[in-house]
């Protein structure tokens, strides 16, 4: 790693560390100043004595595929500073919220909002797999808005679980989100950067229609609708959206990955370049993400 991108100064020479933003397992998130420019970042910040030594090798890799990737669809990571105590992860700050959060707010969301929801988050997984790099984790919770304009842009976040596999090799790591993990991952015999797409198929799903293709009472039997494969597309809510757009999630959340669409067939389908994209308003959507929201999944890893 370049040590202009890796410090061990002390960060508050570079920055100033503001409010909290958040909290999660292992890190809490602040807004911070960069003293040089006046740029607003978040600022991540570990606490090392709360680290086991898996979540070090996890953390070491998270920042080594963080710098290595630049994309306009992806939070940027800028710099890492390391103490004795703390370990900081300066990012680029995101103002808009989740992409889930921006649904719910809309008075008005059609078929057409999602299809422009859904191309830059394949556009950014495409660039991952063309450096080796699956990100595992593909969920609404790691879609986030650069700003709060109405056009901002949607980034992917947290690369926690993301690994550098090359295509001549599987994972074998369950980990993931239970509702958008794909059923290879489950089997515990291997798979590949198709698991990405398989997540995207269900986060289409649910912004078509408000809720997940598959949503067992219990992870036991989520597990067997996922590697079932069967979906559904309840006229209820269905009747609304276009042929292309079910033919798109069929091929995405295709059981078997060999069958499963890749980067290239799903930025070549007809419906990604808005063929038969309806701009109708689509009922129930916004109230059916707002219960998702309410109840997020955390993610595993065995």
């Amino acid at each position: 790693m370049e040590k202009q991108f890796y410090k061990t100064t002390n960060i508050h020479d570079d920055y100033q560390i503001k409010q909290e933003l958040g909290e999660g397992s292992f890190a809490k998130v602040y807004q911070g100043v960069r003293k040089s420019d006046g740029l607003e970042v978040a600022i991540k910040i570990f606490d090392k004595k709360t680290l086991e030594y898996d979540d070090q090798m996890a953390l070491e890799t998270e920042v080594e595929i963080m710098s290595a990737v630049d994309h306009p669809n992806i939070v940027k990571l800028f710099q890492v500073y390391d103490d004795k105590k703390y370990f900081y992860m300066i990012l680029e700050l995101m103002t808009g919220g989740e992409l889930f959060d921006r649904i719910i707010d809309k008075e008005q969301y059609t078929e057409q909002e999602a299809q422009e929801s859904i191309c830059p988050i394949v556009d950014a997984i495409s660039y991952c797999h063309s450096l080796e790099i699956t990100h595992r984790d593909l969920k609404p919770e790691n879609l986030l808005l650069a700003t709060p304009d109405s056009n901002a842009i949607i980034k992917i976040s947290d690369f926690g679980l993301a690994k550098v596999v090359s295509q001549e090799n599987f994972m074998v790591t369950a980990c993931g989100t239970p509702s958008y993990m794909a059923p290879e991952v489950l089997t515990g015999k291997g798979y590949s950067n198709a698991v990405d797409f398989w997540s995207i198929g269900v986060i289409l799903y649910v912004l078509l229609c408000g809720y997940p293709p598959f949503d067992g009472e219990s992870n036991e039997k989520l597990f067997q609708q996922i590697q079932s494969g069967k979906i559904d597309f309840p006229d209820a809510e269905w009747k609304q959206i276009s042929q292309q757009a079910k033919d798109l999630i069929k091929n995405l959340l295709q059981v078997d990955p060999k069958k499963r669409f890749n980067a290239e067939q799903i930025l070549n389908h007809p419906w990604m370049k808005g063929e038969g994209v309806s701009d109708k308003q689509l009922n129930g959507v916004t109230s059916g993400i707002k219960n998702i929201q309410k109840g997020k999944s955390v993610k595993i890893k065995n």
